[in-house]
This record gives structure tokens, sequence and C-alpha cells, in this order.
């Protein structure tokens, strides 16, 4: 089995390099001033990045509601479908706002987690389960943590707070499992794979398509926050279809 994983975390892992492809090296460079700040292609980067995580784990958390094997693994499920929902939201809000365009479908090598895990069984399916997930949220959070410190934009800096919370969260469940094989985890974190831009890189939605909604589960206990200049009350989501 750890040979097989570690096959597995070696072809998938290392999300953190996905998003749309920037036309400068430098993250820095400001690509727009808006009224919340400037923005950069670091931000927008973010924004997307964010966006793409929730279109993978969304469905696998649905995923594993029918398919864990243990109390764990249901409750990582719960929290990935929650967490994922609210910082949709925000992602879908703050695009708006921006002018960002998002991705409606997650990038190939996000496509390629989701058919790991819906062709695992049983046991299988919780161990992966729990390590490309705590793979995935690992080498995502230094990403967070740079954007926070360095952003200038007020609403990019409030999308890294909910991330940032939301993460360590998903961390936290996935090693609740008891499942974590750390020294690969921190392996694959560290030394990730070379994969070309293509399948590190949503595809850019299809001119008329609805743009897909993560549907909060009845029972959320996480609501996305209020933005800068967003008032209280009013707030709610646009019907849309749910993700498949």
């Amino acid at each position: 089995m750890g040979g097989a994983l570690s096959l597995t975390l070696a072809a998938l892992a290392y999300p953190a390099m996905l998003g749309v492809n920037t036309v400068s090296s430098d993250g820095s460079r400001i690509i727009a001033q808006t009224q919340w700040g400037p923005l950069t292609e670091a931000d927008r980067d973010f924004v997307v990045k964010v966006r793409a995580a929730g279109l993978w784990e969304y469905p696998v958390g649905q995923m594993g509601l029918k398919k864990g094997q243990s109390k764990a693994v249901i409750t990582a499920s719960k929290h990935l479908i929650d967490g994922h929902a609210a910082l949709d939201a925000s992602c879908r809000k703050i695009s708006t706002m921006l002018n960002i365009t998002i991705p409606n479908v997650a990038s190939p090598q996000q496509v390629g987690f989701v058919n790991t895990l819906a062709a695992d069984q049983g046991k299988q399916f919780d161990t992966d389960f729990a390590n490309i997930l705590r793979v995935t949220h690992g080498s995502i959070f230094n990403t967070i943590a740079k954007i926070r410190s360095t952003t200038k934009n007020t609403v990019v800096r409030a999308l890294a707070d909910q991330a940032n919370a939301t993460v360590l969260d998903h961390i936290t469940v996935m090693e609740q499992t008891g499942l974590v094989n750390f020294d690969q985890v921190l392996f694959q974190e560290t030394t990730p794979p070379k994969l070309p831009a293509t399948d590190l890189t949503p595809p850019p939605p299809a001119a008329g398509q609805p743009e897909i909604v993560l549907t909060p589960p009845v029972d959320s206990t996480t609501q996305p926050p209020v933005l800068p200049g967003e008032s209280s009350t009013g707030q709610g989501a646009n019907p849309s279809p749910t993700i498949r």
C-alpha cells in the first residue's frame, strides 16, 4: 500500500502551482488599481487557486460521505463541503468586485485527484483521501500566508484570512483520521513533481456557461465573511447549477 500511495502522490501532488498563467513572472506586478487597493498578479492568481481548489475538493467531500469507511473520514468530508462552499461564495463575489475571471472546472491535475479517489474502494479510499488532501492543503498553506502578509488589497486580504482558517481546519481533520503518512506527505510538499503548465492550469470558463455554485449544506456551520464595503444584510447566493 505504501508504494502505491507514493506513486499516487508523486503523480498528482502539489496544487500550489496551479492557477491561470500570468503574463509576467513577477507576482508583485500591479495589474489593476481598485477601490480596495492595488491588485497584483499574485492576488489574482490566489483568487483563482481558491476557486479551483473548491471545484475538486467539494465533490471529493461528497464522495467521502458515501465511500468513507471511518467516522473520521466522514467528518473530514463534511468539513471539506462546508468550508469550500463558504470560500466559493467569497471567491465568486470577489471575482466580480475585482474583475477576475475564475474557472468553472478544476485543473487536469486536480481532476486526476478526483479520478484516483473515484476509483478507490474500501480502506484504500480512506488512505488516499487523507494523504492526498493533507498534501494539497499543506502545499497551499504557505501561499496563503505569503498573500496575507504582502497583499495591499483589502478584499484579497479578507479571502486570505478565510482561506487560512479553512485550510488549517482541513489539515487538522485529515490528521485526525490517523491515516496520514507524514514522511511521505512532507516529502511531497517539499519535492514537487515537475508537471507541464497545462496540467496545472484550470481552463477558462466556456462562453455562456452558467457559473458553478458550491451549495452550502443545510447544516452548514461556516459562513463567508462580510467583505470590505459590503452590507451584512441582503447577502445571498444567486441561483445556479450545483457542481456534479
